[in-house]
This record gives structure tokens, sequence and C-alpha cells, in this order.
């Protein structure tokens, strides 16, 4: 299934991408796509419905982020071999954590805000996990079956505040709207191998990121089984799992984002997102 989430900022509705690319509204049925309303159950309660029956959205207008909140909003840190060499980083033995807040989320298609003061603006194609089912010391044989589905994520980053203002990444990684998600939550059946599937990412229509999930270093399961280790993920917890090389940091000369740049980010079967870059006011 394809699900996603259709109106104003704020007002979405719950809906389902059918085999013609039409978009059927699920309001009557399911409240939201968030937390438990993205479990496994809950999306076997989706399955069951009959598709047909459902009403068609002729306009859907604006698509939100497939997810209405997040529990935790989770990163993978150099998780691409080429990215840790652009960035001057050893690859890591371990994946590397963080987080950005859960109110970077935003949608697919929104503007992408550069905070005030900001001079180091920068783009990441990710490919996103969404839980499905609360994972504890799982292993990594039985890590999948706790995904919910897969999506599109644009990790935006502040490198100043990233990596020249000590402390934490959460800071460099958490402004409003530096978490576009979407346009759909693919589930988990329509992605037999997340290690097999391209993403790139656009600047004003030239390509500056071209990969695939087969470079990680760390896979969905093992990044899933090791996460498990120190915490307990919970249905709706997103992950982002890294990005691979192209981002503005590693060019030389660096290039950063300013306002009117363009981005077109994509993950293969998992749908296209666009964002203009305008200045916070």
């Amino acid at each position: 299934m394809k699900l996603l989430r259709f109106g104003a900022a704020g007002q979405e509705k719950p809906g389902m991408l059918d085999k013609d690319g039409q978009v059927r509204d699920l309001s009557a049925h399911v409240a939201d796509f968030a937390g438990e309303g993205v479990s496994l159950e809950a999306l076997d309660r989706i399955r069951a419905l009959d598709l047909s029956s459902l009403p068609v959205v002729a306009e859907p207008g604006r698509i939100g982020s497939c997810l209405a909140s997040v529990p935790n909003f989770y990163c993978v840190g150099l998780n691409y071999a080429k990215h840790a060499a652009e960035s001057n980083m050893a690859i890591p033995a371990e994946p590397i954590l963080f987080s950005k807040a859960t109110s970077a989320l935003s949608g697919p298609f929104d503007p992408v805000v550069i905070p005030r003061n900001s001079a180091k603006a920068d783009w990441e194609v990710e490919l996103g996990v969404v839980i499905g089912k609360e994972a504890l010391y799982v292993s990594e044989a039985d890590a999948l079956s706790h995904v919910a589905g897969y999506c599109v994520i644009n990790d935006m980053s502040e490198r100043e505040f990233q990596l020249e203002k000590g402390g934490q990444w959460i800071k460099g990684k958490s402004a409003p709207t530096f978490g576009p998600t979407g346009p759909w939550l693919v589930t988990a059946d329509e992605v037999p191998d997340p290690q097999a599937l391209k993403l790139s990412l656009d600047l004003n229509g030239a390509t500056v990121q071209d990969s695939d999930t087969s470079d990680m270093i760390f896979g969905v399961a093992t990044i899933v089984s090791y996460m498990s280790r120190f915490m307990k993920l919970v249905p709706g917890d997103i992950i982002a799992t890294g990005t691979p090389s192209g981002v503005g940091m590693g060019m030389k000369p660096q290039r950063f984002l300013k306002p009117g740049d363009v981005m077109v980010v994509r993950v293969e079967g998992l749908g296209e997102q666009r964002q203009e870059a305008v200045a916070a006011s």
C-alpha cells in the first residue's frame, strides 16, 4: 500500500493511492497516520477494506508529510562510505545515532526555510524507515518484521550549527521544515529488499546525489537490531538511515542552499519530493 496525507497544513486527511494513481479517502476508517495508526495491526485493518468502495479524492491538493507526527525522529550518520570520505571522517565501526526534533517534520512539497543566521544549509536524500511493532533486543534476522514501511526523507542540515557550535548534532538538524517526509508511506510488503533502492537528489535541475542503498555501511536490518539494544523502538518512530555522497559540505568548493534553490528528492518506488528554499522571516 501507498499511504499519504492530503490537505492544508494542520487539516490533513489520511488517504491511499490506488492502482490507477487516484487518491482514496480513508478518513472514515482511519484517524490519522501516527503512532499506533501505523502499527502492523492498523495496516492490516486498512488492507482488509474494500478499496474500490472508498471515495475518490478528485483534487487532493497539498500532500502533507506521510506521518502526522512521530514519537521519535532518529537518524544514522555517516552511513555511506563515499559520504564519510567526502566528509573527511572515518568509516564508523558501529552506527552513529542522533535525533532530529520531531517539530522538523514537514510535507514533501512544502518550502524549506533556511534558519536565521544560517550560512551552511545542506541537503541529504535518505531512505526513511517507519517502525510498526515494538522492537527491543531484536535480532537482525527478525528486525525487518518490525518495520511498517518506508518513505523518502530529506534530512536537511545546517552544517555550522551541526559541526562548529559544539555539543551534539541535533541543533544542526532540527529547524522547522528540516524533515520533509513522504509523499507516501510505502508498506514493507512492497519493498522486498530495502538494500536495493536507487536514491538521488537534484539541485536546480542538476543531479548532485546519485547512489543506491546497497552502498550503506549498515543496512536497515542491522540498524533496527542495533538500535533495539539501547532503546525500545515503538510504532510510528521514524529512522533516517543516512545519505550518500554529493552533499554541499563535500563539494569543492562547498555549496550551500540559498533562497530560490530547488531540490527534487527521490527514492526508487517511494515517490518524489520537491522543495524550494526560502529565507526565514
